[in-house]
């Protein structure tokens, strides 16, 4: 008659069910343990893969294809290797489709996560190898978080113990053999902290040997399978056995000499290979860079000249004194081209102003209005006019024309022509009073009618519009 065992003074209590329900979402402890495991994983391995110079958001993208071809191998090896629970002589097939009561065998994760992972490296141009490097400390972590969804279930238990971590099993979950023994061995927590020192001893190796080329991923396989062989030799639960061994420790074995045989093969890899990690974030954002350069470039130069440009013609207001006066309006007109010449003036030492190649003339010559030809000569200052000695200021404008008033300086004084110079426009000349010609001499000037005011205009009934005598009629002249 065998005495029950003794009762620990501590041990672990294991959750009175594994499931909570949110309203009709229900939340399991397995599923959610899992999903903080893919969490980890992808958290530690971006930070990794970003160190190595790899563009951010890889491992998420890669994840994608990972995670569910790893769940999906995960629950296969775990139906052909315990079969028995789901097509043995309790049929119940359905229940191979349970993921959330347990069973994921972690070789077959690995083996089917690894070829979503390669699908989805290949699409992105980066070595499988160089990513499994940085992925394999945060596939530890994963592992770890992982375990504790067994404990939610209360499954994957050891062997019966009075250790104070033993961890209470409650009656329907404890093994046919012995249903009166309620602590086990917790090895879910055996091998979760066996995976948090995996991780902690493959990024601490990594650096130490300069391990690269898949080599930091062998590690991860090898130092797991060593825990996974112990922790699988205190285990109860059903398994095959083979030669007096768990079909686990078999697969943990021959994974482990594959392991430690690429580690010694590829001893001498300790650099990343060129290109292995696709194209680095800072070329990738250089190039952005440049495609938005050149793409402004294009626009620029498909852009109107001048368009949006301050400073081109065309794009300054109108001032007050850009407009032209009542007697601009009145006055005849005359283009001016870009090429100065000499004006005719009231005198023979007049001054010059820049005016067009021909003047229209109104009535200069007696028989009646023809055009004087001006001689092309170099833009100089003004200076006096015969007896005058007065200055011709000048105010210059850009881009607006040349306007020119005389203000009816007389032979006997001194006159200010004020010249308003604007370039490349056209230059009007106003006589208001400058003199007359008389008929057959051209380029005298008559008496003003108001004698001995110098600068002054006489607005007359014409508007001080001056009258030039050409055979006895009165006639109008520009200069």
């Amino acid at each position: 008659m065998s005495l029950p065992m003794q009762q620990p003074l501590a041990y672990i209590p294991s959750p009175s069910q594994g499931v909570v329900h949110l309203g009709p979402l229900p939340l399991r402890g397995y599923a959610l343990m899992i999903i903080l495991g893919v969490i980890a994983a992808v958290w530690l391995g971006e930070r990794r893969w970003t160190a190595r110079g790899g563009a951010a958001g890889t491992v998420v993208d890669v994840a994608v294809w990972a995670v569910p071809f790893g769940l999906v191998g995960g629950r296969l090896y775990h139906v052909i290797t315990d079969y028995q629970l789901y097509f043995g002589k309790n049929w119940h097939p359905v229940g191979a489709l349970e993921v959330w009561n347990g069973g994921l065998g972690i070789w077959g994760a690995i083996a089917a996560g690894a070829l979503g992972a390669y699908i989805a490296c290949r699409r992105r141009g980066i070595s499988l190898r160089v990513f499994a490097d940085a992925a394999a400390p945060g596939i530890a972590l994963a592992q770890a978080l992982g375990r504790w969804g067994n404990w939610f279930n209360q499954e994957l238990y050891g062997r019966p113990s009075t250790l104070p971590w033993a961890v209470k099993i409650d009656p329907a979950h404890r093994p046919a053999n012995t249903p009166d023994i309620g602590t086990y061995h917790p090895t879910f927590l055996y091998e979760s902290l066996w995976c948090v020192g995996v991780a902690l001893l493959v990024i601490w190796a990594e650096k130490r040997f300069r391990l690269a080329y898949g080599r930091t991923f062998a590690l991860y396989v090898a130092a797991y399978t060593v825990g996974r062989a112990w922790i699988e030799w205190l285990r109860v639960d059903s398994a095959h056995h083979i030669l007096g061994l768990r079909l686990n420790d078999w697969t943990s074995l021959i994974v482990f000499l594959g392991a430690v045989a690429y580690l010694y093969v590829y001893r001498d890899r300790t650099t990343i290979p060129e290109g292995a990690v696709g194209t680095p974030a800072e070329e990738t954002e250089t190039e952005a860079s440049a495609a938005t350069a050149e793409e402004s470039s294009a626009a620029a130069a498909e852009a109107p000249e001048g368009a949006g440009t301050p400073g081109s013609p065309g794009d300054e207001p109108e001032t007050p004194q850009d407009k032209p006066s009542d007697e601009d309006e009145t006055a005849g007109e005359t283009e001016v081209p870009s090429e100065p010449v000499k004006a005719g003036s009231n005198d023979a030492d007049a001054g010059e102003i820049p005016v067009r190649d021909e003047l229209e003339s109104n009535g200069a010559d007696a028989g009646g209005p023809g055009e004087v030809p001006a001689p092309e000569v170099e833009p100089a200052e003004a200076g006096p006019s015969g007896a005058d000695s007065g200055e011709v200021p000048v105010r210059e404008v850009h881009d607006e024309p040349v306007e020119v008033e005389s203000n009816g300086a007389d032979a006997g004084g001194p006159g200010d022509v004020p010249v308003r110079e604007v370039h490349d426009e056209a230059v009007e000349v106003e006589p208001n009073g400058a003199g007359t010609a008389d008929a057959g001499e051209p380029g005298d000037t008559a008496e003003p009618e108001a004698p001995g005011e110098p600068g002054g205009t006489d607005h007359g009934k014409d508007g001080g519009r001056e009258k030039a005598s050409t055979g006895g009629e009165p006639g109008e002249r520009t200069s």
